[in-house]
Formats: C-alpha cells, sequence, structure tokens
C-alpha cells in the first residue's frame, strides 16, 4: 500500500484568477500520486471570507457562519477535483467515515471542512488520524512557524524545527493567532500530539511542495516527545 500524505491547501490557491495554477496543481498531484496517495483538505480563503462578512453583518450566529465557510471550501475542493479529471474521487467527501472509504479506492481525494467550529487544520489532522496517513503537511501563506508573526514583525524568526508544548505556548499567547497568519490551531495540534502524527507547515506553492515529496527539509517540523 502507498504511504499517505495529507495536505492542507491554504484558499489563496483557489484565488478568482488562478484557474492555470489550479491545473498546475492537479498536474503535480497525479504526478506524486505514483509515489503515494495524497488527500487534500481546501481551504475557504479570501471568497470564504467575503461570505463570511456579509452573512455576519446580516445578523447570522457563528455556526451559520461556520457552515458557509465549509461549504465555499467543498466548493473550492471541487474546482481541483474538476481539474484532476477522473484520476480523483468524484466529490468532496462529507464525513470521516466517507473519507475513509474513499481513500480506500485508491484515488486522490479532495475534500474541505466537515465539521462547524473546526478550522481546515483541525480537519486535515482528523482526516490524517482517520486514514493513518504517513504526513500532514500544512501548506500555508507563510513558509513556516515563526516565534512572532512575520508580517508584523521583520525581525521574526523562523523554528527549522519546533516542540509541540512550544508551538502550543505561542498559540496561547500570540495575539496573530485569533485572525492573523494561518499556522495551527489547538485542536490540530492534541490530535497530532495523541496519534504522533509527523507534521510540517510549509508554503502554499508547488516549488515548496515538489521539496517535501523528494524529502528535503522545508518549512517547519514539528516535533513531539
Amino acid at each position: 500500500m502507498k504511504k499517505r500524505i495529507v495536505i492542507k491547501l491554504s484558499g489563496k490557491v483557489f484565488g478568482m484568477d488562478h484557474s492555470k495554477l489550479l491545473k498546475d496543481y492537479a498536474t503535480f498531484l497525479v504526478k506524486i500520486s505514483k509515489i503515494c496517495q495524497p488527500v487534500i483538505v481546501a481551504g475557504g480563503g479570501n471568497i470564504a471570507r467575503h461570505y463570511i462578512s456579509h452573512a455576519r453583518s446580516s445578523g447570522a450566529d457563528e455556526s451559520t457562519l461556520d457552515e458557509l465557510g465549509i461549504e465555499v471550501s467543498r466548493l473550492n475542493a471541487k474546482l481541483l477535483i474538476y481539474a484532476l479529471k477522473n484520476k480523483a474521487y468524484p466529490h468532496p467527501p462529507i464525513t470521516l467515515p466517507e473519507i475513509r472509504h474513499a481513500v480506500d479506492g485508491g484515488q486522490i481525494v479532495i475534500t474541505g471542512g466537515l465539521h462547524p467550529g473546526q478550522s481546515t487544520n483541525g480537519t486535515a489532522a482528523l482526516i490524517a488520524e482517520k486514514i493513518k496517513a504517513s504526513e500532514f503537511w500544512n501548506a500555508t501563506d507563510v513558509d513556516g512557524i515563526y516565534d512572532s508573526d512575520p508580517n508584523k514583525n521583520k525581525k521574526a524568526k523562523k523554528f527549522k524545527k519546533i516542540g509541540i508544548k512550544k508551538l502550543r505556548s505561542i498559540l496561547v499567547h500570540e495575539d496573530s493567532v485569533a485572525g492573523g497568519y494561518d499556522l495551527m490551531d489547538i485542536v490540530a495540534l492534541k490530535i497530532i500530539e495523541r496519534s504522533k502524527i509527523k507534521t510540517r507547515v510549509i508554503k502554499a506553492d508547488l516549488k515548496t511542495l515538489e521539496k517535501a515529496i523528494k524529502g528535503n527539509p522545508v518549512g517547519t517540523e514539528i516535533t513531539i516527545p
């Protein structure tokens, strides 16, 4: 059986003018599917934030906003499925058992969010646990985990490796986590820790993913005692 790699893919990849980029990602996924089975969790990105902002201003409650974000992430997943044509499972699975069934079929699997109140990072970690993935990559807007938000602090230092306890303390104490740069959340960390899932936070671009699939040390590795 091929090793399974879960990749949480930043919603930024699914932007309004990114049809060529999605085709490039599809080509990449077909290529790596010869050596592993990729399972992709699509983020909602700016499109989800746009809808959530409008719905919030109309008085929608937070759980409804979560559901809206999940719907957008599933639409993003469908865009990548269409780009993959018959190489992918034909629609985004919407439950963990369905994801397990889809993965057992051997195809590339693309999904979005699953549960209100849970980020796509948490969802991706749960999926990695459920399918016994060899690795989980959080492909996000920054190239790793820093000691502070690199978008706000030019002197922020990047970790090549970071222990899960230290990362948890950064998540608890940094204001940036509430809506700044996207690295991990507490739910995802608990799942990674309990199942000892090999995890990296990396930049969401194809060159970086190419390096990662070749085993090169990109981004930040989260270490578990």
